[in-house]
């Protein structure tokens, strides 16, 4: 996660998802309306996924 995403969800939080797909846009928009703060912990939350950043778990639980 860089620097500008981080500071992007901050002040604008759907801005800083727009590359995840629409429903996540949607999902942090909406949350965004309703409270800026559900907002941004939504975006870090979408942004910090591990699925997104590429690792895999096999059956065990470990990594690949």
């Amino acid at each position: 996660m860089s620097f500008l995403r981080v500071l992007l969800s901050i002040l604008f939080p759907p801005f800083a998802v727009i590359d995840q797909g629409c429903g996540s846009v949607l999902i942090v928009f909406i949350l965004t309306i309703c409270g800026w703060v559900p907002g941004v912990i939504a975006a870090l939350v979408i942004l910090n996924n591990p699925d997104r950043l590429g690792f895999k778990k096999n059956i065990n639980g470990k990594e690949k």
